[in-house]
């Protein structure tokens, strides 16, 4: 019996299916927005006031999406010091979790962090702080908990912190949640489809470090 679990590849000792990684991605990522709506309530900040359409604001998202990328292109080419503890959890958790992943499953977990993840940490929070503390500590406090939210390790946590920064400074900068949702999905559409589509196999090999 027990030889049989291990040769079947559906049995769930296995784990999860890349399917059922990817609608929890979505649903949990996703899940921030409606949460972001209570939280916004709560606080008498609605994650949504400072939204609006509009074709130049989201151009200028993409744009200010290129210095993010090029930050993820050097860690993946220089992974000087802490920051091979980095490009590591990318290539031994992140890829693996996700690998096969199409490009529509991508998109979907890429904007579902957009927007959820956006919608609480600017539309709620950091608007929340900003009127408390004021704009600069506003910013920071918000920068320093999105890093801490995300606690990979010690690098990573900083370098969250400081994406948080430069997120939360396009928002203030944009006055258009749009634009900031746009520059965090298509950060993470870039980086996730570079890990798991575009990538040579040489650079993937975790022992290259």
């Amino acid at each position: 019996m027990e030889e049989d679990l291990l040769d079947d590849p559906d049995s769930e000792i296995d784990g999860p299916s890349r399917a059922e990684i990817i609608v929890f991605a979505v649903f949990f990522e996703g899940g921030l927005a409606p949460l972001s709506v209570f939280l916004g309530w709560l606080l008498q900040h609605k994650p949504l006031e400072g939204f609006a359409w509009s074709g130049a604001d989201a151009v200028w998202g993409v744009v200010a999406t290129i210095p993010l990328i090029l930050m993820f292109l050097a860690i993946m080419r220089w992974p000087i010091g802490p920051l091979s503890g980095v490009r590591k959890f990318w290539d031994t958790e992140v890829t693996p979790l996700l690998a096969q992943s199409s490009w529509s499953e991508i998109a979907l977990v890429s904007i579902a962090a957009g927007v959820g993840e956006e919608m609480l940490f600017r539309g709620v929070l950091q608007a929340a702080f900003s009127s408390w503390f004021g704009v600069p500590w506003g910013l920071t406090l918000t920068s320093m908990l999105f890093g801490l939210l995300h606690p990979i390790s010690i690098p990573y946590v900083v370098m969250t912190c400081i994406i948080g920064f430069y997120l939360g400074t396009v928002w203030i900068v944009s006055g258009n949640l749009l634009t900031v949702m746009v520059v965090h999905a298509l950060y993470d559409f870039a980086a996730l489809g570079y890990l798991i589509r575009l990538r040579p196999s040489d650079e993937a090999d975790p022992n290259a470090l």
